[in-house]
């Protein structure tokens, strides 16, 4: 009932930026907690960022706060990942999804993203 797009993903030079965008189909989407995921080859689909419902309140893992930055457009349906000072391991593809609240774990997420390559380079 609530497909996810991502979009923005590509290649990019270490210590550079890139904004992702995820946009959802339907009129509820204010109503849903957004969080942004990332798996790179090998490892498990890790947490990154995820905002509120409704207020957009923002939070963020250790491992990208203060140079990711989560927001939501309500009226676009759209939620975003701006991501500054990339690194090597930043490279992953990048997943939106949609639950009920702004939990860690990906199985909690409610709909999903097919996901977006991002990858960093030197």
């Amino acid at each position: 009932q609530v497909p996810l797009i991502e979009s923005g993903g590509g290649l990019v030079q270490a210590g550079g930026s890139l904004r992702l965008s995820c946009a959802a189909s339907g009129l509820s989407f204010r109503s849903y907690a957004m969080g942004w995921f990332r798996q790179a080859p090998g490892k498990e689909r890790e947490y990154i960022a995820a905002t509120s419902a409704f207020g957009g309140s923002t939070f963020y893992a250790d491992s990208v706060k203060g140079r990711f930055t989560i927001s939501r457009d309500n009226a676009k349906s759209t939620v975003y990942l701006e991501m500054n000072s990339l690194k090597l391991e930043d490279t992953a593809v990048y997943y939106c999804a949609a639950g009920l609240g702004t939990t860690t774990t990906p199985n909690t997420y409610h709909f999903w993203g097919q996901g977006t390559q991002v990858t960093v380079s030197s």
